[in-house]
């Protein structure tokens, strides 16, 4: 029933909006406030290159980047960034949510990430590359083997 109901962005901001309730109901991870900041930006500013790179090398595929039509593929795309993640517009989306769980020093507000790659595995990917193996066959079951899901 979930399965690729919920847009991985809509995903994002619910998550992020959990982590930040969860950040105000617990003890805060003490860090020193420069380091945190400089911390949270720097894994969003990694986690904001891999969305990109991904949205690139879809556009140059002409294919879609709508990810919950993935029957709609009209290529496999395995160059650029797809080289080395098959999902690196989800795992840019987990370093935000590692990001906002830094910024808001809530160790607890890790659970969100470990939540996010969870619900991501079961709900999203699988039905996406269940579409793929329909579409690509062999093609798609080489690329599964020759790169990581995440990293």
């Amino acid at each position: 029933m979930l399965e690729k109901r919920i847009p991985p962005l809509l995903l994002v901001l619910i998550v992020g909006a959990a982590m930040w309730c969860i950040s105000t109901a617990t003890l805060p991870v003490p860090l020193e406030d420069t380091f945190r900041r400089v911390a949270a930006g720097v894994l969003f500013v990694v986690g904001t290159l891999f969305p990109v790179a991904g949205v690139v090398a879809f556009r140059r595929a002409k294919t879609t980047v709508d990810p919950r039509t993935p029957e709609a593929s009209s290529a496999l795309v395995s160059s650029g960034i797809y080289r080395y993640s098959r999902n690196p517009m989800y795992v840019g989306f987990a370093f935000w949510l590692l990001a906002w769980a830094v910024f808001l020093g809530s160790g607890w507000g890790l659970l969100g990430v470990v939540f996010f790659v969870l619900y991501m595995n079961h709900f999203q990917i699988a039905p996406e590359e269940r579409a793929l193996r329909a579409l690509f066959g062999d093609e798609f079951r080489a690329y599964e083997q020759r790169v990581r899901r995440w990293l």
